[in-house]
Formats: C-alpha cells, structure tokens, sequence
C-alpha cells in the first residue's frame, strides 16, 4: 500500500480521525491533482481542472495547531465523493 492509499485509508476512518494533519491533506489531495490557491489570511482553496464542474473544497489552514477537525474531514469527503475522487 503506498503513501497516498494509507492517507486515504486514515481519511476515510470511522469515526472521522482527530490527527490528520494539514501536510497529509495537502499531499493526499495533490495526488488527486488538486492545486491550492492561497486567499486572504489562513482562507485555502483546493480545485482541480477538469473538462466538468469541479467543487472546490475551501478550508481554512489550522493554525495553531496544523490537525483538521474532524467536521471539516466530512466536508473534504463529501467534496471527493461529489468530484469522483473516491
């Protein structure tokens, strides 16, 4: 299994993880060809181009701490589901 399947695999846990970080969402989401575009203040952008309608997936970077809430896991799931990601 490589790295990208183990952090889908640790994504993809019930319930949702409390220790995915920022970098792992990064590298998982380049890997499904996502590009980031930096906004005003911690304010993220996640898309990808494709010939369809893509949703973006807009997040805020953590800061302090650099883990996601697990509520915001379910919002990047739900968002791959909808682009058939996964």
């Amino acid at each position: 299994m490589g790295k990208n399947e183990k952090l889908l695999t640790k994504l993809l846990k019930h319930p949702a993880p409390k220790d995915f970080t920022w970098r792992e969402l990064e590298k998982l989401l380049a890997s499904f060809g996502y590009e980031q575009k930096t906004g005003s203040g911690s304010r993220r952008k996640f898309y990808k181009s494709v010939s369809g309608y893509a949703v973006p997936i807009n997040l805020h970077e953590p800061h302090p701490h650099n883990t996601i809430k697990p509520i915001y896991i379910k919002q990047i799931i739900q968002a791959l589901k909808q682009n058939g990601d996964i």
